[in-house]
């Protein structure tokens, strides 16, 4: 499986910073730029413990819908996300939200794993890897932006 860490400092402490994390209008508004919309379940609001939402957005050129689920959730440290549906062979979200003298350190651990096997991991490690990335970045930058 595939995976990669991103950190980030945001100058808010851990309860807000977790709050925020969970809510999908800044979701929306961070992946704007991919149209994403909600299209089963909780339209808006904030997602908590064991709730499934379904997300549709283009990536790529092609729409996808990708159904996960919210768990282990334990305000203000951390929550989880898995996809229970969609165009991954697995994909796992870490969400953790530590102390740190400027406010919280945010940090985003994503396991992913592609389809189709061996022709998945070059996928993976050519092309998904990045591209994740740079989705988790422009969420972070969202939540960034909501505290400064």
């Amino acid at each position: 499986m595939a995976s990669f860490v991103l950190e980030r400092v945001i100058p808010a402490p851990p309860e807000d910073v977790f709050d925020v994390s969970l809510e999908v209008d800044l979701h929306l508004q961070s992946q704007s730029s991919r149209g994403e919309r909600v299209v089963g379940s909780i339209p808006s609001g904030r997602l908590g413990e064991g709730d499934e939402i379904t997300w549709s957005a283009r990536h790529f050129g092609i729409r996808f819908h990708l159904t996960s689920v919210v768990f282990d959730v334990d305000r203000p440290h951390r929550f989880r996300d898995r996809q229970v549906h969609g165009p991954f062979g697995a994909f796992l979200h870490t969400h953790e939200f530590l102390p740190d003298a400027a406010g919280t350190l945010m940090r985003d651990t994503i396991d992913f794993r592609s389809p189709f096997g061996p022709l998945g991991r070059v996928v993976d490690a050519l092309v998904m890897r990045r591209h994740l990335i740079g989705v988790i970045t422009e969420r972070n930058d969202a939540i960034s932006a909501r505290f400064s």
